[in-house]
């Protein structure tokens, strides 16, 4: 057995680009754009769709995740995973003009504390 005399037939591929987005999820900022009244009635009234986990009739807002069925939803909301969301949803999203105060062209204004609570159940859709 010699050696081979092929060289140069792997192609190397970027596989950390791969890694980094096969499970990206919503950024805080675009889950509190979810959070305002008229869209969220959107996203939790949502017609039947069969492509989507649970005909997308079970979803959690803040973690912006589909369920199977309300069990699965409901044991959801007492995880780890959901209340440190909750937790980081607290803090008001940063915005341009916070960016501009801190770059020096006006005064700090600490962000504000939001309250955010887990959204209703509607027991009627099991």
């Amino acid at each position: 057995m010699g050696k081979s005399k092929q060289t140069g037939g792997h192609k190397k591929k970027n596989r950390g680009k791969l890694w980094k987005t096969k499970r990206r999820t919503k950024d805080l900022d675009q889950i509190h754009s979810d959070m305002k009244p008229e869209t969220a009635a959107k996203l939790l009234r949502q017609d039947v769709d069969y492509d989507v986990t649970g005909c997308a009739q079970h979803y959690c807002l803040h973690c912006a995740r589909y369920f199977v069925d309300m069990k699965s939803l409901k044991d959801h909301f007492k995880t780890k995973a959901h209340k440190k969301r909750l937790k980081e949803l607290r803090e008001e999203p940063y915005t341009q003009a916070e960016a501009e105060r801190a770059a020096g062209m006006g005064s700090y204004i600490p962000p504000k504390i939001v309250e955010v609570k887990t959204q209703p159940i509607e027991e009627d859709m099991d």
